[in-house]
């Protein structure tokens, strides 16, 4: 019934305005003034852009003031045209960025002849105005610079204060994350349909835990990374944010076909490797492969783009068991373990989709309909002492179209929205049906058999959006009023088998109460398993609304006020009703428990959970021109950003308990069956859930866990402000800030049963007993602290006859602290989130980031690009935070090591491409590109081995790699 109401209120809200569709993320707008020869301003000017690509038109008049505004322009080069009675008409090429508002301004002269166009390629606008701080990463860019797996969230390290999971060749996650918050808190639009990932981790749906590319690079034309004070329009972020734009079809019909290739011999070897006189390399090989196709259907009418991307790579990983000696364990021989061993290829396949319809429907109205595909499976999780029976087929399919639809009357701008998603994560068994084994030995065990889960979590969203935007009301100056709705209809199934296969342990001898038994191998002592109703399903409902002003005093002054209001109706499982014998046991045995719990704030009838309406969210900036001519501008603003928790903490609320874990011990094959064990059987060496779950359910005791969620439970949020300085020198855009962020309200997981001693050591406590394993409680006591120095110098790509060059340099210098938690993304707060005080999280100092491109006119057309990344690092810990008589935070600062001047940098990389195009044929060019990345081979590392004992000889030693060593990447592009 809930559901079907916000049907209807969504429904009625979007009919109230003028039917129209697109999407506020994803647009640039263009403002300024017409004046005339003596600086008077001239009203009732026609100001009129054209998209020369697709032929679209749009048109504003200019005020008493002299001063137009023209929001919703999609990102393009623009034919601006300025006429009015009396002046000679004025033409000029303005380039419209995503998310940014361009100055353009015009000063006629009285006339009546018509100039020439202007033919020169237009440079981007800097942007001043925008209380924001804000990245735009450019087409040129995405094209030109170097990243190793074509994922466009590689470039997002070009914004301040932004780190990106880096592309390892054996990486299995890819996403980012801002200041001190973790990757669950960010939020990605493309053409304004959100890709959060309300199910698991990484906050992006796909991305938790896939080495995969969210969207196919060759589909976006630009994006814009905000790491700071975004506007109202944006929601469920409470870090950064990135809103891209896909390409569009034009009047001309344009193609690109791109191949890259690298392997194991343009790989060269890390320092560890190097060191090992007996490694060989693995087999490797990463084949990427790009077609994309635009143009007219209709000329000035219907255009088409269609981008195919696949991204293939095989790797192997080894397998290396050690048999005992032969007659040591003759059951064990029996298994014969070498035949488990050798290299076995690990497969990645990943496949992208995208088709796009641009629709000109009458002179104030477009339309656009869009389709995007993501198909991909991952063989991994093996190697090592774990045979390739046991790997997992990791497969993750994410679907999202998009209807869009735009009017534009006068100093009205209505833009709507209808999304649909379908996103799919299923790790399951890649050799299924085999009982998993596991054989302990001294010095190096073994798995083999299937993998313990399977796992299938869909979400499904129909989302409805509607955006308004009036520019004619004046009072006290210009005003852009924006405001807009957004009502998401959220479908979330969840199947979670974890340790659907049984697993046997095994050992030679083992304690059991005192007593040692010897196996032998024989018979295993243990089985560990789960049984139960894997699953659920639920309905979540997700309203947002917002108002926004950008109000004009006079053309030096801009002031950003917005207000932003989000709910949802089944963030968390609002109707649970904890059930009866857990509060009969916590209240039976309430005095055992080591930590006490308010059990009137956990335990509800399924009413006593509150829905969280309070998510109101006021952004407000300004930026101040300090001089006529808009060269130099100091700009600031504040804000409160709503995230949300993510749905898993509610699967698991309940999947602990309809489906607990359970442990069977075995007898010895030599003693008699004592009480709690059960004899062993060939028969249970099985898969079979008609055989496993009888014996797991029979009479034995569950390792039920009891998750309780407070009933005051808010969604997590963050407060943001910055202020800053921009100063443009020529086509040189030079801005400094200082940015703050403080969030708040992180779920933690804390445990009732067990906690620390009185010397900070571990553990008081244990397994509550009285069936249940742990008692584990919530609180919102995760923080995290962010401040930051920000210098950016920026000049954009600008391509004129022969030559072209653009460049960038982003220095971050600033500080992350959490408390309540060990990590950012860490949800668990063990013993307690009151022991985890006040601490740096992944704590570097400095981070510089700086890009070119180079067009080298007089070097046979080369083009040189690169990317350069140098960070100060993090100190270390010495021991741990559970021995507090060693431990010593931050008491280890790794060797620095130089960059061309001093000894600065604990990171060190740096990435190059050449490219070469070969003279056009027939408008058919080919280039022909190197990669080489970490070109000097640095040694970035991740760890150290840090014992208490400071004497020790390893101490300080490295363990670790951040970044993979040199690689080459060959490839080529075909443009027709």
């Amino acid at each position: 019934m809930l559901r079907h109401r916000f049907l209807w209120f969504g429904c009625v809200t979007l009919l109230a305005f003028p039917i129209s569709i697109n999407a506020q993320t994803t647009t640039g707008t263009v403002r300024g003034t017409v004046k005339d020869q003596n600086g008077a301003p001239v009203a009732d000017a026609t100001v009129q852009a054209r998209n020369p690509a697709t032929g679209v038109e749009r048109a504003a008049t200019s005020r008493a003031d002299g001063s137009y505004v023209m929001p919703g322009l999609v990102p393009a080069t623009y034919e601006f045209a300025v006429r009015h009675i009396g002046f000679s008409p004025m033409r000029r090429q303005v380039v419209v960025q995503i998310g940014a508002t361009q100055i353009v301004d015009f000063a006629m002269q009285a006339g009546a002849v018509e100039l020439p166009a202007v033919s020169i390629e237009a440079p981007p606008v800097a942007e001043m105005r925008t209380s924001e701080v804000a990245t735009n990463v450019t087409s040129q860019q995405i094209q030109n610079l170097p990243t190793p797996s074509r994922n466009f969230l590689d470039l997002a390290q070009l914004a301040p204060g932004v780190s990106v999971t880096e592309d390892r060749m054996d990486a299995t996650s890819r996403t980012f994350s801002a200041g001190a918050q973790g990757a669950n808190e960010i939020n990605v639009f493309v053409d304004g349909a959100s890709l959060k990932n309300d199910l698991t981790g990484g906050g992006i749906a796909g991305q938790d835990a896939s080495r995969g590319n969210p969207f196919p690079r060759a589909a976006i034309q630009e994006y814009r990374v905000v790491s700071q004070n975004f506007k109202a329009e944006y929601q469920r972020s409470s870090s950064a944010i990135i809103t891209a734009t896909t390409r569009s079809g034009g009047n001309e019909w344009h193609g690109q076909a791109l191949f890259a290739l690298q392997n194991k011999n343009l790989v060269a070897l890390d320092t560890f490797q190097n060191a090992n006189p007996t490694f060989q390399k693995p087999e490797y090989k990463r084949l990427l492969s790009s077609l994309s196709i635009g143009g007219p259907l209709i000329r000035n009418k219907l255009q088409f783009f269609g981008s195919y991307e696949g991204n293939y790579q095989d790797r192997n990983n080894l397998v290396n068991i050690t048999p005992p000696p032969a007659g040591a364990f003759p059951a064990l021989d029996t298994v014969n373990l070498a035949q488990y061993n050798g290299n076995f290829g690990s497969a990645f396949r990943e496949t992208l989709l995208f088709g796009k319809l641009t629709y000109a429907v009458s002179p104030t109205s477009s339309a656009e309909l869009s389709f995007n595909n993501r198909l991909e499976t991952d063989v991994r999780d093996f190697g090592g002492n774990t045979s390739n029976q046991a790997a997992v087929n990791f497969r993750n399919n994410v679907g999202i179209g998009l209807l869009k639809y735009s009017i534009f009357n006068g100093p009205w701008l209505n833009e709507a929205q209808v999304t649909f998603q379908d996103f799919r994560r299923h790790p399951s068994p890649n050799t299924p049906d085999i009982p998993n084994r596991i054989f302990e030995r001294a010095g190096g065990g073994a798995q083999i058999g299937s993998n313990l889960s399977t796992q299938d979590f869909t979400q499904r969203r129909i989302g409805l959006r509607n955006d308004l935007t009036y520019t004619g009301w004046r009072a006290g100056g210009d005003h852009v009023l924006k405001g807009g709705l957004n009502v998401d209809f959220m479908n979330y199934d969840v199947d979670k088998r974890n340790r659907e296969t049984p697993q046997f342990i095994y050992s030679d001898t083992i304690n059991r109460g005192g007593r040692i038994l010897a196996f032998d191998y024989r018979t295993p002592y243990k089985l560990i398993a789960q049984s139960g109703a894997p699953g659920l399903t639920a309905d979540n409902q997700q309203v947002g609304a917002y108002l926004q002003d950008d109000w004009s005093p006079n053309s030096r002054l801009t002031l950003n006020l917005g207000l932003r209001w989000d709910f949802e109706s089944h963030m968390l499982n609002y109707d649970y009703v904890t059930p009866q014998d857990v509060r009969d046991s916590i209240h039976l045995y309430y005095n055992t428990l080591i930590v006490p719990i308010d059990t009137n704030n956990y335990f509800t009838n399924g009413s006593q959970r509150d829905k969280f309406y309070g998510a109101f969210q006021p952004r407000v900036g300004f930026s101040y021109g300090l001089d006529a001519e808009n060269q130099t501008t100091i700009f600031g603003g504040y804000g409160v950003f709503y995230d949300r928790s993510i749905f898993d903490i509610s699967v698991d609320e309940k999947l602990k308990l309809q489906r607990p874990e359970y442990t069977i011990e075995f007898a010895d094959p030599d003693s008699a069956v004592r009480a709690g064990e059960v004899a062993w059987s060939d028969t249970y060496l099985t898969t079979d859930r008609s055989i496993i779950d009888p014996l797991l359910t029979n009479g034995q005791t569950a390792a039920k866990e009891v998750w309780l969620i407070g009933n005051d439970t808010k969604a997590p949020k963050s407060n943001q402000w910055n202020v800053g300085i921009r100063r443009l020198f020529g086509s040189l855009l030079v801005s400094a800030a200082y940015v703050n962020v403080r969030s708040y309200n992180q779920l933690q997981f804390n445990w009732a049963n067990v906690t620390v001693n009185a010397n900070g050591g571990c553990c008081v406590g244990g397994n509550f007993g009285h069936g249940f394993s742990n008692i584990l409680y919530t609180t919102q006591s995760g923080r995290s602290w962010y401040n930051a120095v920000q210098i950016q110098i920026n000049r954009p790509y600008r391509h004129t006859t022969g030559m072209g060059w653009g460049g960038g340099l982003t220095v971050n210098y600033g500080s992350r602290q959490i408390e309540g938690v060990d990590n950012p993304d860490d949800q668990f707060a063990f013993p307690q989130a009151t022991i985890i005080k006040k601490h740096p999280s992944n704590d570097e100092k400095t981070r510089v980031i700086g890009n070119w491109i180079l067009d080298l006119p007089f070097a046979w057309g080369i083009q040189f690009s690169g990317v350069l990344a140098l960070g100060s690092g993090r100190v270390y810990d010495i021991g741990g935070r559970f021995d507090l008589a060693n431990f010593t935070p931050g008491g280890f600062s790794p060797p620095k090591s130089s960059f061309i001047l001093g000894d600065w940098w604990r990171y060190r990389r740096l990435d190059l491409r050449v490219r070469k195009d070969f003279p056009s044929i027939s408008g058919t060019t080919l280039g022909v590109t190197v990669d080489v990345f970490n070109v000097f081979n640095y040694n970035n590392y991740s760890g150290y081995n840090l014992p208490t004992n400071t004497s020790d000889p390893n101490f300080g030693k490295p363990n670790g790699l951040a970044s993979d060593p040199r690689r080459l990447q060959l490839g080529a592009e075909l443009n027709f």
